[in-house]
């Protein structure tokens, strides 16, 4: 559905309205988020901590960004998440009086910015802060001595800070169902589920068979378990291709064998036909969403993937993919053999993906927004 042929109600013409990000520095699932906000509400500013023009592109337009002094600091676009401490009080600088609607897209700070009585602030929550909750312990182990010492001071500080500025939205919109239970663990609130946009137009199926080889798409990193993809296809002699570049880049090339190979970051398009040809995309990781995997199935081909957190909306077992319990090199190969002994049909898993559409993501913001609204002015 083009942008144009979705109308904004009535109650929602005419409105100032304000989007909040957490950052613009690099274009990944949140930014999808806020690039579709931007297209709901194409006269809005957007209030963020520090913004990477050249990497944004014209994707956020400079005359609508509006940085906070974080972006002042040397090196600021580079080291922003070394600045966790300094984030609360940048989104509590924004001055949002002039505003009759307020949306932000948070994954940490972006949430606590301060609006008064007469604003009404809807906040779409990507995860509560994961490091500072669900993986503290798991961040805590990972890091040296000094790290963990700073980590602990200021993260104690942070927990306190995201609990109470939870509460500062008048209403929240999930990414998942997963992120909704969290969002009451962390918030003791509510929340409504609205899935994020996928680019069902450009994730499209070849028509051709696929060829034999399993891939991932990746940042390098601890929790997305890339290892356990190549273990198991180690251990199974099968073609993996891997996307992605990130801290654990040696570490993961080392544990590679004959049949592993690695691409570093792709365009668009080369990660395009690497999702049309694979014969199935392997997600290890247990992330609150996960676009990757929706991207997979708009092209048609199956899912294997750890079944935790939004897999569990977005994979049909048996039907678009298969899941697996336990994360571990184990499961993940008997994952593996059960797909390659079940049939799939690719039309309906691209049907499947369909769900998660940009103009079906527009639509249910908007109906949201509208409702809300409609209450808060009974």
């Amino acid at each position: 559905m083009p942008i144009e042929n979705i109308p904004l109600p009535d109650n929602l013409k005419g409105l100032r309205v304000a989007l909040i990000h957490e950052w613009l520095t690099v274009y990944g699932g949140s930014e999808r988020v806020v690039e579709e906000f931007t297209h709901i509400f194409p006269q809005a500013p957007i209030y963020t901590t520090v913004y990477n023009r050249k990497n944004m592109q014209n994707i956020f337009p400079p005359e609508r960004v509006i940085p906070s002094y974080l972006q002042k600091i040397p090196g600021s676009t580079r080291f922003y998440t070394k600045m966790l401490s300094l984030m609360p009080r940048a989104f509590e600088s924004f001055d949002l009086a002039a505003y009759d609607l307020v949306l932000s897209s948070s994954h940490s700070c972006a949430k606590g910015v301060l609006t008064g009585a007469d604003t009404f602030h809807a906040s779409y929550l990507h995860t509560p802060m994961r490091y500072a909750w669900d993986l503290y312990h798991e961040y805590i182990r990972s890091s040296g001595f000094i790290t963990r010492t700073a980590m602990k001071s200021l993260l104690f500080s942070i927990r306190q800070w995201d609990a109470l500025s939870g509460l500062r939205p008048d209403f929240l919109m999930a990414n998942s169902n997963m992120t909704r239970r969290r969002i009451e663990k962390v918030y003791r609130r509510g929340s409504t589920v609205v899935y994020p946009p996928v680019n069902t137009e450009h994730f499209i199926p070849s028509g051709k068979e696929p060829e034999d080889f399993y891939l991932v798409l990746s940042r390098f990193i601890p929790y997305k378990r890339v290892d356990l993809a190549i273990k198991a296809c180690n251990r199974l002699k099968r073609k993996l291709i891997v996307i992605g570049e990130g801290s654990e880049g040696e570490a993961l090339k080392a544990l590679a064998g004959p049949t592993v190979s690695f691409t570093g970051w792709l365009g668009d398009e080369e990660t395009l036909d690497y999702y049309k040809r694979c014969r199935a995309f392997l997600f290890p990781g247990y992330e609150d969403f996960g676009i990757t995997p929706v991207e997979a199935m708009a092209c048609g081909r199956p899912v294997i993937a750890y079944g935790k957190g939004g897999v569990l909306d977005t994979v049909i077992p048996g039907q678009t993919g298969i899941l697996f319990s336990d994360q571990t090199e184990e499961d993940l190969t008997q994952a593996i053999l059960e797909f390659e002994k079940t049939n799939f049909d690719d039309p309906f898993i691209r049907r499947h993906a369909e769900n998660f559409s940009a103009a079906r993501f527009r639509q249910e913001i908007i109906q949201n927004l509208s409702a809300q609204m409609a209450m808060r002015n009974c």
